[in-house]
């Protein structure tokens, strides 16, 4: 499957999710990674008129949890993610923010994602880390 073929199929097996809600779009991947990128206007702001934490965190966690079905055979396994942490370093209002996902373990049963969410700018705003589980399929 070509590369633009893979990214429409992860675009639209997020149709009727959170993604869609949150608008996130899966633009770019790689041997070791996936991008997703997600409008920030006021559907995902908090009171204060920026980026809510939460919808960072659900971009970090669709980007990641996306790139583990990438990367492992989804006959064979089921992919849960089983803990997420982040740290917000930069406020933004408007634009785009974009989510890139690295493996950094890629064990049989769990695995360990970095997940560095910047702005258009390439501005560092959040950085996460997600571990997955691999699920054998019953």
């Amino acid at each position: 499957m070509s590369k633009q073929e893979t990214l429409k199929l992860l675009n639209k097996i997020s149709q009727n999710t959170l993604m869609q809600t949150l608008d996130i779009e899966y633009v770019d991947f790689g041997d070791d990674f996936l991008v997703a990128k997600m409008p920030v206007t006021s559907k995902v702001h908090q009171p204060n008129g920026i980026l809510h934490g939460g919808a960072t965190v659900a971009l970090a966690e669709s980007v990641g949890s996306a790139a583990s079905h990438l990367f492992f055979d989804n006959n064979e396994f089921e992919i849960r993610g089983i803990e997420i942490a982040a740290n917000h370093v930069r406020a933004i209002k408007e634009g785009f923010v974009f989510a890139t996902a690295k493996i950094i373990h890629k064990g049989r049963t769990t695995q360990l994602w970095e997940i560095k969410v910047h702005d258009e700018k390439n501005k560092l705003i959040s950085l996460c880390k997600l571990t997955t589980i691999a699920l054998p399929r019953k």
